[in-house]
């Protein structure tokens, strides 16, 4: 299997780690433009592993890994540049309201927000841009981290758990964001307990990557 050469994140034979012992048996896949690639698996298998690993937040060991045809970790500053990581746990700070947490990504990745309120209508979350982030539900503070993929033009998008206290409306509007980065030739590699629970228009567009445990955590658990 050989990376194709216009894919935006190719791996070959990755496996993750903890605490010395491998967490699935080795995969290879290449994310192509317009592709989203669905990490399946048991709990505890590896996804955020594999997910942070990428970003280098983990360790992974792998034959090969590029980004854009630039291998990593010389690539890895500009993986981290292209690259919104959205995890299951809030990235947002709790003293700040939302506004200020979207103008400091806005500063970070060098896209000026105009218009907080306009952000916060798109995200359903309509007069609480000025509100502090404690004053939020845990569905509101999702809808919130969402905005973290608006800034900048990423090519890839890391997705842990996208659709965690959401409700149906919420689910929705991750499914709307994420066809129109697919449709814009963003690709994106996310994990999700509800994949089954997809609209058929974007589960028809994904790709699925099953974690098969490693044989020795397998043989260590017997």
């Amino acid at each position: 299997m050989q990376a194709a050469a216009s894919a935006i994140l190719c791996a070959r034979e990755l496996v993750g780690s903890r605490a010395g012992f491998a967490l699935f048996e080795p995969v290879s896949f290449d994310v192509q433009p317009g592709q989203l690639l669905w990490l399946e698996g048991d709990n505890g298998v590896g996804k955020t592993t594999l997910l942070r690993g990428l970003l280098g937040l983990n360790s992974l060991e792998f034959s090969s890994l590029s980004f854009e045809g630039k291998p990593l970790p010389a690539a890895r500053a500009q993986m981290q540049q292209q690259t919104r990581w959205l995890s299951h746990q809030s990235s947002l700070k709790s003293v700040l309201s939302l506004a200020q947490n979207w103008q400091f990504w806005a500063v970070l990745y060098e896209h000026p927000l105009t218009n907080a309120a306009e952000l916060a209508e798109n995200l359903g979350l309509t007069g609480l841009e000025d509100q502090p982030v404690t004053s939020l539900s845990a569905g509101q503070k999702k809808r919130a981290q969402l905005a973290l993929l608006q800034f900048g033009k990423p090519a890839l998008w890391l997705l842990d758990e996208p659709f965690a206290n959401l409700d149906q409306s919420g689910i929705a509007l991750v499914e709307r964001l994420i066809c129109q980065h697919l449709d814009m030739g963003g690709a994106v590699l996310s994990t999700s307990h509800g994949v089954l629970g997809m609209r058929s228009a974007l589960a028809q567009r994904a790709k699925l990557l099953k974690l098969i445990p490693a044989q020795l955590e397998r043989e260590s658990l017997k």
